[in-house]
């Protein structure tokens, strides 16, 4: 079963356009939903959680479809943006009493543990808070009613170290029942790199890809090449980027195999080096791939 399921998503907007072939998370599972700023993560999050609706296109959270069942669903939601207020002159108790008020669900004794593992102090008001305190403790206010499915806006944005590691910890946790799923969406893809196991890539309106996350580390590759004068390389349709001048050459692949280098060494060129990729390196070079396709 699927957590979510997007199929053949448009929406039109005068100066942006959504297009989503297909996108699923599976139950039990991280996703990490990367892409810059404007490139359509926020707009996807509210459609999921039926705060806007798409022109064509089927959505199923919690494998119950939108819009029809969209109230019934936000009770198992747990939605954290960067832009949410809290009431500054309130306490995070007051708060907390609050949300326990709405959710019957609500888990007091694992409230109290996010209490201590984000070092927040309950009889504080929220005006005295920091940014990463704030952060935590909107957080804290999703996780304590344990919903099924974490939906989180670029939730690290503007943290400091700790209490982006903090954050991340209690994310990773959330996991130990398989029950439960996050999409995270975020730029930042080395916090996506550390707690996803799946990733989806988003840009200008349509996914450039979506997979988990070994997958792409596994497929994904740089090779360092020192190609003699004369020798031509050919076109290889797993190669998606060359870049380099005179002898040495850099050749980007999404297709990584063995065969791959035993084809240059058979033109004459010699592999010096094999490298992996980072998240946010192969991110760049699938956008950049994608976008010259486009052109």
């Amino acid at each position: 079963m699927n957590a979510l399921a997007m199929q053949q998503i448009k929406k039109q907007y005068s100066h942006f356009q959504l297009s989503l072939e297909s996108l699923e998370l599976p139950t039990g599972s991280i996703m990490g939903f990367i892409g810059a700023n404007g490139a359509g993560k926020s707009t996807t999050l509210r459609m999921l959680m039926g705060l806007i609706q798409p022109d064509s296109g089927s959505i199923e959270v919690l494998g119950k479809p939108l819009p029809k069942h969209a109230d019934q669903v936000k009770w198992d939601i747990g939605y954290i943006s960067e832009d949410m207020r809290l009431y500054p002159q309130a306490t995070l108790e007051w708060h907390m009493n609050w949300i326990r008020s709405i959710y019957p669900v609500w888990d007091e004794n694992y409230a109290k543990h996010l209490l201590k593992s984000f070092d927040l102090q309950a009889k504080q008001k929220l005006k005295g808070f920091s940014h990463g305190q704030r952060v935590k403790a909107t957080i804290l206010l999703a996780l304590a009613r344990r919903p099924k499915l974490l939906m989180l806006d670029e939730p690290t944005t503007g943290l400091d170290p700790i209490a982006r590691s903090e954050v991340l910890t209690e994310l990773m946790a959330v996991l130990a029942d398989e029950e439960r799923s996050i999409l995270f969406s975020s730029q930042n893809t080395l916090d996506v790199e550390q707690i996803s196991d799946q990733i989806a890539f988003i840009d200008r309106g349509r996914l450039v890809g979506a997979s988990n996350k070994e997958d792409y580390l596994d497929r994904w590759r740089k090779l360092r090449l020192e190609v003699p004068v004369g020798v031509q390389l050919p076109q290889l349709p797993e190669v998606v980027s060359s870049n380099g001048e005179g002898r040495l050459v850099i050749i980007t692949t999404n297709q990584y195999s063995r065969t791959l280098e035993a084809k240059y060494n058979a033109i004459g060129a010699n592999v010096l080096h094999t490298d992996t990729m980072s998240l946010e390196e192969i991110f760049v070079a699938n956008v950049q791939h994608m976008r010259r396709n486009a052109a």
